[in-house]
């Protein structure tokens, strides 16, 4: 698991063209770190109250601050900008197309602070920041297999080469499921709980077929035919049959793998000649979905057994 460093560069590069940013000074200091995955408001420290405050975040200056620096006279304001740029802040967004006045741009400059400015209204930006440097800051690995979106599961498909994989997931394409990545999964953990799926960006929409080569999904099967991301629900291991020391026939047990310290429900579908492997994990993904809702058939087929051994020693 890793966690990449998130700079105020990487931020302006990736969110400039969603949050409409502008840098308008401050150029030498996008190398400087953001170290909180949210936004804040200056407002208290500007009027003089400095404790709590939240300066290793994004800082957002909006309507309010803008007016209360506005009713400050010019000696006045240059000792806020003194006291605001003396603690190692990431950045200052300006929204609403607000513009900083020359000496806030010179106390910038002098800081090597970048200055932005943006013209969604704060709380909106705010939002939308917030989500961004969320999923920047998320944790990061990747997963050796493929996945598919069969009907809402996300499922990471896994193997030795030449067990099946890519033959599996293509027979899934064919039937209307989406391919989410092929051969090498991106996972990262959003909110604690939840993995998140993807592809490279280099790779997307292709996948390698042995014998075949290289194909393009969405131009072969259409769009509906890709998805770029989705949550991982399942895992299924292909293993060649004899190497399975005990093929499970009624799955009472839920098998669990970790990813990113997380557990998501696991199946071994041992391998063969002349089983359908697409068909098997299609099923076991309609069986994660029947969990998923709190009904397991397994259980259930135990639980009348109990109950016909329970009646029969009665009588």
């Amino acid at each position: 698991m890793q966690r990449d460093t998130v700079t105020v560069e990487r931020f302006f590069n990736d969110q400039a063209s969603a949050l409409e940013l502008k840098l308008i000074a401050g150029a030498a200091g996008l190398k400087r770190i953001i170290r909180e995955p949210t936004v804040n408001r200056p407002g208290l420290v500007l009027s003089g109250f400095t404790r709590y405050f939240a300066s290793k975040r994004v800082q957002v200056i909006g309507n309010a601050e803008a007016y209360f620096l506005k009713s400050l006279s010019a000696e006045e304001r240059a000792r806020r900008y003194r006291m605001l740029f003396q603690y190692k802040i990431p950045c200052i967004v300006f929204s609403r197309d607000l513009k900083p006045d020359k000496l806030f741009i010179q106390a910038a400059e002098r800081a090597n602070v970048p200055i932005f400015q943006c013209p969604l209204i704060t709380m909106k930006f705010i939002n939308l920041a917030t989500l961004a440097l969320e999923s920047m800051f998320a944790p990061r690995g990747t997963e050796m297999g493929s996945m598919v979106d069969i009907l809402g599961v996300g499922v990471i498909i896994r193997g030795e080469s030449g067990i099946g994989k890519s033959e599996s997931v293509l027979a899934l394409i064919e039937r209307g499921y989406s391919l989410v990545a092929d051969d090498i999964t991106r996972v990262m953990l959003v909110d604690g709980k939840d993995i998140i799926g993807t592809s490279a960006e280099l790779t997307r929409n292709h996948m390698e077929v042995r014998g075949i080569g290289i194909i393009n999904v969405a131009a072969m099967f259409g769009v509906k035919s890709i998805r770029t991301r989705k949550r991982v629900d399942l895992v299924v291991s292909l293993v060649a049959w004899n190497e399975v020391d005990d093929v499970d026939r009624v799955g009472m047990e839920q098998e669990y793998v970790k990813i990113l310290g997380v557990e998501v429900p696991h199946i071994t579908i041992p391998v063969r000649p002349g089983r359908d492997l697409a068909r098997l994990i299609e099923v076991a993904a309609f069986q994660t979905k029947l969990k998923m809702t709190g009904y397991n058939p397994a259980k259930e087929l135990n639980d009348r057994l109990i109950s016909k051994m329970a009646e029969a020693t009665r009588l």
